[in-house]
């Protein structure tokens, strides 16, 4: 997982790879509103799909503190390639390109931003500083699915129940199933002590 910036483009870019083929990290990210939900940075007041390929979002960007609007339409560049150009806003379009790397392919995502009438390139208050977050929770989303694919329940978990949920509830649950987790491990081990200690002494 890599990010760069260059001034000269205006432009911010994300490098990600997945054990995933081509084909399938592409139609997995053609999937757009689950694409933006599991950036860890965007709390989503409302998303509403306007078009076949056009959407309108209310979310409130935790990396900038910035309430937005996000509206735009996907745009194909080719069946491994595309772009969604806003509407407004200080992102004029992000793209998205997958390419074959080793035995899975690589994701590259680039958010590039609208100069100022002056040439002025993009506010430090208006840049979205959560794309390198968003690169490395689609990474991990996609390890995990990957991993677990022998698991049903897994995948419809992530789909239908992490994703929904404001990135605080994410939080939360992580740490009630840390919790959780740690609890059951204690009363593994207190009936492991048990059983060496008094158990086996029995018999």
């Amino acid at each position: 997982m890599s990010q760069a910036s260059g001034d000269e483009r205006n432009a911010a870019w994300a490098v990600l790879e997945t054990p995933l083929p081509p084909d399938e990290l592409a139609t997995f990210c053609r999937q757009v509103e689950s694409l933006y939900r599991i950036n860890p940075f965007l709390e989503f007041d409302s998303w509403e799909q306007v078009g076949p390929d056009r959407f309108r979002a209310a979310v409130l960007n935790h990396s900038n503190g910035q309430r937005q609007v996000l509206e735009g339409g996907v745009v194909a560049e080719s069946e491994r390639a595309w772009r969604i150009d806003f509407v407004s806003g200080p992102k004029q379009h992000t793209r998205f390109e997958v390419v074959p790397a080793g035995s899975g392919s690589r994701l590259t995502i680039t958010d590039e931003y609208r100069r100022a009438a002056d040439g002025a390139s993009v506010s430090a208050e208006d840049a979205d500083r959560s794309l390198h977050a968003w690169g490395v929770g689609v990474k991990t989303f996609i390890e995990r699915e990957c991993r677990w694919r022998w698991l049903p329940i897994v995948r419809w978990f992530q789909r239908r129940v992490w994703l929904p949920m404001k990135p605080s509830a994410r939080r939360i649950m992580f740490l009630i199933l840390v919790i959780t987790v740690a609890d059951v491990a204690l009363i593994a081990l207190g009936f492991a002590i048990y059983w060496l200690e008094f158990g086996r002494g029995a018999s």
